[in-house]
């Protein structure tokens, strides 16, 4: 099976913590720089709406427990992908993470700089669809507020940040290769925003996956070396300032025709009632 549907982290600390591996393919070869596939470093206060999720009891403490990523969308709200909250990324149902934060204002995970915020409520897309990953989103609801600085608008519908040969930036701190080097401090990549053709064609339905433009958004380059990669799941894909998608899945990291495929942000408002 070489569908990527979840790219959360699952690293060796976490097999350590007893989480159950997806079953994801090998990844193919990608050309990478750095991290995120392709990328390179950026400073998170420069981005405060980039958050890691992150759970130390079931991801261990070495990189303060993150496994995925999320995006401000209000002071008490952060979206993420909804695979990121399932059992089979946690390995345990959700009522049993105690621990489950949100890390904000944190770029290198190995300090303890920036907040660490509980989660006090999760909510999924009523929508998700675990087998298509078609309306892969959850809201996290915070104990305590962020600063209003820290929140991204989340573009609507029709917006011009979704036309084709849009720039766009996706952020993480996944996968630096493909082979599994993680990153410990927050990376991004720039990608094009690609016409529904082009990953309607590349993901048609086969055991890759299949791309459903009413609820999905792709991006990436068509000769590869640019992407998400694992343990960047629902983090922010960015676009003139506001945010159009969050890391669902795809197939390998950084391949040839094989663009990222997100969720598309102004779908999962409407259904989350986030108001962009």
């Amino acid at each position: 099976m070489r569908r990527h549907i979840a790219r959360a982290w699952t690293g060796a600390v976490a097999l350590a913590a007893g989480a159950a591996v997806l079953p994801l393919a090998a990844p193919g070869s990608a050309v990478a720089d750095s991290v995120v596939i392709g990328g390179g470093p950026v400073q998170v206060s420069e981005h405060p709406w980039v958050v890691a999720i992150a759970s130390r009891d079931r991801f261990g403490g070495t990189r303060s427990g993150q496994f995925c990523g999320g995006a401000v969308v209000s002071r008490t709200t952060v979206l993420t992908a909804a695979h990121c909250v399932d059992s089979g990324v946690l390995g345990v149902p959700l009522s049993e993470v105690r621990d489950l934060k949100v890390i904000a204002g944190r770029n290198d995970l190995r300090t303890s700089e920036g907040d660490e915020i509980t989660v006090s409520n999760v909510r999924t897309n009523p929508e998700y669809n675990s087998s298509t990953n078609s309306g892969d989103a959850a809201l996290l609801t915070l104990a305590k507020p962020l600063p209003e600085s820290y929140v991204i608008p989340v573009a609507g519908r029709g917006d011009a940040a979704y036309r084709a040969g849009t720039i766009a930036a996706v952020y993480g701190w996944g996968d630096t290769t493909g082979g599994g080097q993680y990153a410990n401090s927050l990376h991004a990549a720039h990608v094009h925003v690609l016409a529904d053709t082009v990953c309607e064609e590349a993901y048609p339905g086969s055991a890759d996956g299949k791309y459903l433009a009413a609820t999905m958004v792709c991006a990436g380059e068509r000769q590869g070396g640019k992407d998400a990669c694992q343990g960047d799941s629902g983090g922010p894909l960015v676009a003139q300032g506001r945010l159009i998608g969050l890391v669902s899945w795809g197939s390998g990291c950084g391949r040839p025709g094989r663009p990222g495929v997100y969720t598309r942000a102004s779908d999962v408002a409407k259904i989350l009632r986030i108001r962009g």
